[in-house]
């Protein structure tokens, strides 16, 4: 099925829409997950939940591209699954409460300042991905988006594990001097 079809089920209100979400995508939703927090049932959950937003997010948004826009949320959910369960383990098990607590109070929304800033970041950083080689390309974001391990991106493109490790780490580096010279402060 079509992300096109999909995205006019979810529209359409029909539970159809999370069986074909699944079926295309929860295997690519499942291994950001999995990537993120080494942990199945996790990992699952958080697959789950994702479909629970995609749910009550479309309508009013309607992605154009449907993998980017799971692959955002469950990312998003994966990492703060993550968060939860480290702070968990530095015995930080009362943030999370707290943090909900206060959440009638505090917005986690960002000022208007911040959002401005932030869009321009991310203009920046697409600039520099697009601009770089398409396999320094991949590694990029198979690592940082997709939260892939070297070995993986190493098996995936054919290369060794160190040249891989030192091609990361030169973009990473060469990305910190780009947004330094445009004046963002990382």
């Amino acid at each position: 099925m079509t992300d096109d079809a999909i995205v006019r089920l979810y529209w359409e209100r029909d539970e159809a829409a999370i069986t074909e979400t699944s079926r295309k995508y929860g295997n690519y939703c499942f291994s950001i997950a999995y990537n993120i927090l080494y942990n199945k049932e996790d990992s699952d959950e958080c697959v789950n939940d994702t479909y629970n937003k995609a749910w009550n997010s479309i309508p009013p948004s309607r992605p154009t591209l449907l993998s980017a826009f799971l692959g955002k949320i469950v990312r998003n959910i994966s990492l703060n699954r993550y968060k939860e369960n480290t702070a968990l383990k530095r015995g930080g098990h009362q943030m999370p409460l707290i943090l909900d607590e206060l959440s009638d109070i505090a917005s986690d929304r960002p000022s208007p300042e911040e959002e401005i800033i932030n869009t321009e970041l991310i203009k920046a950083i697409n600039d520099f991905l697009y601009d770089l080689p398409t396999e320094k390309r991949v590694m990029f974001v198979r690592r940082y988006w997709y939260a892939d391990d070297i070995g993986a991106i190493a098996k995936r493109m054919g290369l060794s594990e160190n040249s891989v490790s030192v091609t990361i780490r030169r973009i990473r580096v060469k990305l910190r001097k780009y947004l330094s010279e445009r004046g963002f402060d990382i």
